[in-house]
């Protein structure tokens, strides 16, 4: 294939070169028409995601007895998803519905900033989540002196800072970077191993630091996680009676699905990213799922779950058929 040449810009002292733009490329070998009917379920999943998220959001703060531990992070973690859906389900669209594939270099990089910072917080949040069920099932006399409000408070100010402070760099270590004439991205958004992989000059500290921050937070928080799940488990099995056993489980199910939809798909997708190699389909469907999925799946199994929520929502529905 011949290679695609844009404008590029030097810097001021000529010796980094950078792209005014990148491309996004979509979905590897799906045509314009394909991309064009993708585009309609893409809109479906950002209406349900913004609308799913802005409800728990919105319920939490209205009924005053969800104002507990396990409902804060999640409305916690719905206003990770929202923004998260919101920093790239926008521009996925006008990609697969009108074509348009450039994105301008510093929107690119501040994009990737908010993909992976605000999925550092969302890691963050599911971990003090398997706290807060660890508190409740195994310490339950103890559950309401250790996670007060200042405390989670204090903990999502935490997953915040922690999330900001790892990734700032990262644009900036991209811009130390020159870049080749072809500057395709292989997915719908910014990934910072899709731009490190178009730079033509060493990338020695970008792996390095990539690497560095995927063990230490999503490494880190993963494996907490289990471990609570460890203690939860041996604690629940414990107990008397299969019927306390189940219930006491009950309250977790909702934490492990989601768990599960943000940890297996970024599991997967890091693996395959350190495989090396060219960016195949793979690449692109688990970046796509790890990125979409989460949003519009928490809220569906949290309004499920969670009597309060689902009855608010009945009672909305309700109102507005009257």
């Amino acid at each position: 294939k011949p290679q695609l040449l844009f404008p590029v810009m030097a810097t001021p002292n000529g010796t980094l070169v950078r792209p005014e733009y990148f491309l996004l490329v979509g979905i590897p070998g799906l045509g314009p028409n394909v991309h064009f009917w993708l585009a309609f379920p893409l809109c479906l999943m950002y209406a349900l995601a913004s609308l799913g998220n802005l409800a728990i959001i919105l319920i939490i703060r209205v009924e005053r007895c969800l104002h507990e531990p396990m409902y804060l992070f999640l409305a916690m973690l719905s206003t990770i998803d929202l923004v998260l859906s919101s920093s790239t389900m926008p521009k996925m669209a006008s990609l697969f519905l009108m074509g348009i594939q450039e994105i301008e270099f510093n929107v690119c990089l501040a994009q990737m900033f908010l993909i992976h910072a605000l999925s550092a917080m969302e890691s963050a949040v599911l971990l003090a989540m398997a706290f807060d069920r660890f508190v409740a099932i195994c310490h339950p006399l103890h559950h309401a002196s250790v996670l007060t409000g200042p405390t989670v408070a204090k903990i999502g100010l935490a997953a915040l800072t922690r999330g900001f402070v790892f990734f700032f760099p990262l644009p900036f270590i991209l811009k130390r970077l020159s870049y080749c004439r072809t500057h395709t991205v292989t997915h719908s958004f910014c990934l910072h191993q899709d731009i490190m992989k178009l730079s033509c000059t060493d990338t020695t500290v970008n792996v390095v630091y990539g690497l560095f921050i995927i063990l230490s937070i999503m490494g880190v928080d993963s494996l907490f996680i289990g471990f609570s799940y460890i203690l939860i488990l041996r604690t629940v099995l414990a107990l008397s009676s299969w019927g306390a056993a189940l219930k006491a489980f009950n309250t977790c199910i909702s934490h492990l699905c989601a768990v599960l939809v943000f940890y297996v798909p970024l599991i997967g997708l890091s693996v395959v990213h350190r495989l090396g190699g060219p960016t195949s389909l793979l690449h692109v469907v688990l970046a796509n799922v790890y990125l979409l999925l989460p949003p519009v799946v928490n809220p569906i199994v949290y309004g499920a779950k969670t009597k309060e929520i689902r009855s608010r929502v009945f009672h909305m529905f309700l109102q507005d058929g009257r």
